[in-house]
């Protein structure tokens, strides 16, 4: 279904003298579509579109029937239109770029419009590069954030702290645990088939219950598989906040003895 949307809007947008091309890009790269996928499509046009959501709904209101629709700042992407279809249900994601914006991407897409050619010399004449974390950056941060979910663990608000492991699996874990496996650091996307067995069962054992016991299991785990995981990927030039990690190593003895 995602395959007959797109070539719906293809057909569409041809008629369209504002756009310059339609473009795919995801699961659909991989040949990985299923059910359950969505479909990301990059509208290329003349004018910015993206600077109006009433322009961008007026372009995604004729794909098809658009059930609900709201743009992506919550994911840093104000450009992006996440829209859900009904007939059939399907959840589509509607970047609108001008030309001198496609040529910043993380991948490649695939073509599936190109009016007179710019997007396909784009794509020659620049590169996909995909965002890697800061070793550094993380390094910096590890050992507040263990702290802070300490002090929530210590002070009985539970759920915060179990919403702490998600941030850290999606931020730190999950990306960290791509790389050493050579795949894209796609938070823990695809985790569940990406992974060896050993490193999805070092991640599960992060995964918590509304309880202080399970809390702290998890912390521990967390912070074992984080150790291991700069052991075998920092470079000596990352410096290690080791002064950090001692007190709070010694502030989770003293949550664990409450």
């Amino acid at each position: 279904m995602q395959k007959q949307f797109a070539d719906k809007v293809t057909s569409f947008i041809k008629k369209d003298s504002d756009v310059i091309g339609l473009a795919v890009a995801g699961s659909w790269l991989t040949n990985e579509i299923d059910e359950f996928s969505d479909l990301d499509l990059i509208l290329v046009t003349k004018e910015k579109i993206s600077g109006s959501k009433e322009k961008m709904l007026e372009y995604a209101n004729q794909f098809g029937t658009l059930l609900t629709a709201f743009t992506g700042e919550h994911v840093g992407e104000p450009r992006l239109l996440i829209c859900l279809y009904d007939n059939p249900l399907l959840h589509v994601d509607i970047k609108f770029v001008t030309i001198e914006e496609f040529q910043s991407r993380i991948e490649t897409p695939t073509i599936l419009w190109d009016t007179d050619g710019q997007l396909q010399q784009v794509i020659d004449q620049t590169t996909a590069t995909f965002p890697y974390p800061d070793y550094q950056w993380i390094e910096d941060r590890f050992w507040v954030w263990i702290h802070y979910a300490l002090l929530k663990i210590g002070r009985g608000e539970y759920f915060e702290a179990m919403d702490f492991f998600g941030f850290l699996r999606m931020v730190v874990l999950g990306p960290l645990l791509h790389i050493k496996n050579g795949n894209l650091p796609r938070g823990v996307r695809k985790v569940e088939s990406m992974l060896p067995d050993n490193d999805l069962a070092a991640l599960k054992l992060t995964m918590t219950e509304h309880n202080r016991l399970s809390l702290l299991s998890a912390i521990e785990n967390a912070i074992t598989l984080y150790r291991n995981l700069r052991k075998s990927l920092f470079g000596k030039d990352i410096v290690l906040h080791t002064a950090a990690e001692e007190k709070v190593m010694m502030f989770l003895e003293e949550i664990e003895k409450m």
